[in-house]
């Protein structure tokens, strides 16, 4: 397996390598030698060792002294199902988990043209911005930037840093229901910023979702953008 340039460091590129190939069961407890993975990705020692180096800083591996680099067990990713009807506290539940919203920061912000348009609305119309962290069973798997409309949901930021959750938050505004309209997804390189919340490494991969939320008379209630961890969360898509 050669691995190429395309603006990513190669050590980054090995250490995704690896961690696929660990998360496949491929190498067992152990990974090979570092010549044979240097031959295997084409790259020299040094690149493997430091992608082995980045693994081991986030738990993947541990390197015993005379026998090897192990591998340490690989939790799960957590399913959380994308449809109509997303309700990310509702899901954990079914799964014996247990999830909570953190408040980050919070402010008021205008309307720009382009979430003018999605929520169909003035451009400058006020709007509530959230920056809000979701952790299950303590460990942060997302973090998230959503918008709201301020006139129609003017205690939003307290409500949802009581409660924690969008669903609580928009009920004590008096909207007891709302569906998901569409979602976007991509994926990219986590920003320096969601890493230092997450916990998690510089390189890791983040699933970005783009969504439109609305009410039951399909008028727009939120834009919300989220950052899963790539590694601790899977999404499957559900009509």
């Amino acid at each position: 397996m050669n691995v190429m340039d395309d603006g990513i460091s190669r050590w980054r590129r090995v250490a995704d390598g690896l961690r696929a190939a660990i998360v496949e069961g491929r190498y067992g407890d152990r990974l090979p030698p570092e010549t044979e993975l240097a031959k295997g990705f084409g790259v020299n020692r040094h690149t493997v060792r430091r992608a082995i180096s980045a693994l081991s800083d986030e738990g993947v591996l541990r390197a015993e002294r005379g026998r090897g680099t192990f591998i340490n067990e690989v939790q799960p990713r957590i399913t959380y199902p994308i449809g109509t009807r997303a309700r990310f506290s509702e899901n954990m539940i079914k799964q014996s988990l247990e999830s909570a919203g953190r408040l980050i920061n919070s402010e008021r912000v205008a309307a720009d043209r382009t979430l003018a348009s999605l929520l169909e609305l003035k451009p400058g119309a006020p709007l509530f911005k959230l920056e809000k962290m979701t952790v299950v069973d303590g460990v942060p798997v997302s973090r998230s930037t959503g918008y709201f409309p301020s006139e129609r949901f003017p205690n939003i930021i307290a409500a949802y840093a009581e409660t924690g959750s969008v669903t609580q938050s928009l009920k004590q505004h008096g909207l007891n229901d709302y569906r998901r309209r569409e979602t976007r997804l991509t994926a990219e390189r986590i920003s320096p910023a969601d890493a230092d919340v997450l916990q998690c490494a510089l390189d890791s991969i983040v699933l970005v979702s783009n969504a439109v939320d609305v009410d039951l008379d399909d008028v727009p209630i939120q834009i919300i953008r989220t950052r899963f961890l790539a590694d601790r969360i899977e999404l499957v898509f559900k009509p």
